[in-house]
């Protein structure tokens, strides 16, 4: 009986992990270190009624315990005390000074002493909102949150045997807290940083053979994000305004990754995403630089045949493979290989042989001949033989499709619709589950955040935290609930 693939993590694993002990987990391993040094040396001497420490954790924690708002996680430090301590806040509200002063009334000074004040222990909404422009302010200047989502990606990498090996990108629509239109009274819209974006899906009806494609569009941002596709674990990411274009942030992305860890780019296998990246630079890049195999669906782009008077739309559309002689190997938009019969004009699909990565620069596909391969009989095996212009005996006619003299956007080492480019490719769908719970754990789908740094900010904090929940769970021994975001763990502190 077959049985389902045990993962080493699974988000939902954590689903009953009590508030605190998730907090715990996350502030233990946060490598935050730098960055509370970096806003305790800009707080210098100016007032400390909210210590950084303390006003840092908290940020953490409304990050952790998913509160949409501001004022929603004041609400919970306000009810909790045992969240105040845990971030570091007297449980108790204190009490400043008297303070006397002279005032001139009448003719004469006189001593005037105002009541001690007494201060809420929990900050307020102008508090904590100051807070995190100084967090979003760091974050500008030295990217002081994307550091961290490096330390983190180091740290699971030496932790987790196959983290990074299979790989994902995909991009997210993130609208901002803002219509995008000008309100009466203002010179422009509430969030300059922010423009509008436009996904087109489309393909074609395999019934009638027209072309269809549908165009959402949002006033916002988008967010780039790669991801480990087996763990479901972020390890990268980019936030641009909405407008800019996966394809041409994609690549730098990737260098500026694997120039940062070139060991992450040796152990990574292969790279998965949709066919919103399907180009033939991208492709390439992935296997000529860091020899990675490219599992990026394929656009249908060929027009010439779709358009072609009584077309019957239930037959492939094929083109030779070697247009410079009269063969019969032909490939479909796809790039899967097939002969057609000289004899009887039957189509078969070639039998793939494998990859050939030592054979000219970049490697060669390997295709044998599948009447040969299967023992089928076939009626113009001669006649092919000649038209290929082999004498290939009776193991059959071997062709072989160098990747540096075909088009790379359709020929990859790993063909489209093989067996293993569909289990790689599959594995993408990690990526719809994280941004899921960017949208629904993280709030993103009803935030309130408006311009480019708060919104690069919050995201790296979100992903931050995730990553540091599956390296906790990791490091205590529970690499099976890597992927938890709220599950059960034992909690040292409670028994």
């Amino acid at each position: 009986m077959a049985t389902a693939e045990k993962l080493p993590f699974s988000w939902r694993d954590v689903e009953g992990l009590p508030d605190l002990a998730r907090l715990r987990l996350v502030l233990e391993v946060l490598p935050d270190g730098e960055i509370v040094a970096a806003l305790e040396a800009a707080r210098g001497r100016g007032r400390n009624d909210y210590p950084v420490r303390a006003m840092w954790r908290a940020l953490i924690a409304g990050v952790v315990f998913q509160h949409a708002s501001v004022q929603s996680l004041l609400r919970e430090l306000g009810r909790n005390p045992a969240l105040l301590e845990i971030c570091g806040f007297d449980p108790l509200p204190f009490q400043g000074a008297p303070v006397t002063e002279l005032r001139w009334g009448g003719g004469a000074p006189r001593a005037v002493t105002r009541p001690a004040r007494v201060r809420s222990t929990v900050p307020g909404h102008w508090n904590f909102s100051r807070f995190l422009g100084s967090v979003a302010r760091l974050e500008g200047e030295r990217g002081a949150v994307s550091a961290m989502i490096a330390s983190l990606r180091a740290a699971l990498f030496e932790e987790v045997p196959d983290f990074g090996r299979h790989l994902g990108y995909d991009g997210k629509a993130i609208a901002s807290h803002s219509t995008g239109r000008i309100g009466k009274g203002r010179d422009g819209a509430s969030d300059p940083d922010a423009d509008w974006g436009r996904h087109e899906t489309g393909g074609v009806n395999t019934k009638t053979g027209a072309l269809w494609k549908t165009v959402t569009s949002w006033f916002g941002y988008r967010l780039h994000l790669i991801a480990d596709t087996r763990h479901e674990v972020p390890v990268a990411f980019a936030v641009t305004r909405a407008s800019a274009s996966e394809p041409r942030v994609l690549p730098g992305m990737l260098e500026e990754l694997f120039s940062e860890m070139p060991r992450l780019a040796g152990r990574c296998a292969d790279f998965s995403a949709d066919r919103g990246l399907d180009n033939a630079a991208q492709k390439r890049q992935l296997w000529d630089e860091w020899t990675i195999r490219p599992l990026i669906d394929t656009r249908l782009m060929w027009r010439v045949e779709k358009e072609e008077a009584g077309r019957d739309p239930e037959q492939p559309i094929t083109r030779a493979l070697f247009p410079e002689r009269a063969d019969v190997i032909v490939h479909d938009e796809r790039g899967r290989v097939s002969c057609v019969c000289p004899a009887t004009g039957e189509i078969r699909a070639m039998a793939f042989q494998g990859f050939e990565a030592g054979r000219g620069p970049s490697g060669t596909i390997k295709y044998r001949c599948p009447a040969a391969a299967f023992d089928l009989h076939c009626k113009g095996r001669e006649a092919c033989h000649r038209a290929g212009r082999v004498k290939p005996g009776a193991y059959g006619r071997i062709v072989r499709i160098d990747l540096d003299r075909h088009d790379r956007r359709i020929f990859t080492p790993t063909p489209w619709g093989s067996p293993s480019w569909r289990r790689g490719y599959n594995r993408r769908s990690a990526m719809e589950r994280i941004n899921a719970r960017l949208d629904r754990s993280f709030n993103f789908e009803t935030h309130f955040i408006r311009g480019l740094a708060k919104m690069k900010t919050r995201v790296g904090l979100a992903l931050a935290v995730m990553m540091a929940m599956a390296l906790g769970q990791a490091r205590a021994g529970r690499a099976e609930r890597m992927r938890s975001l709220v599950g059960a763990v034992h909690d040292p502190y409670t028994g």
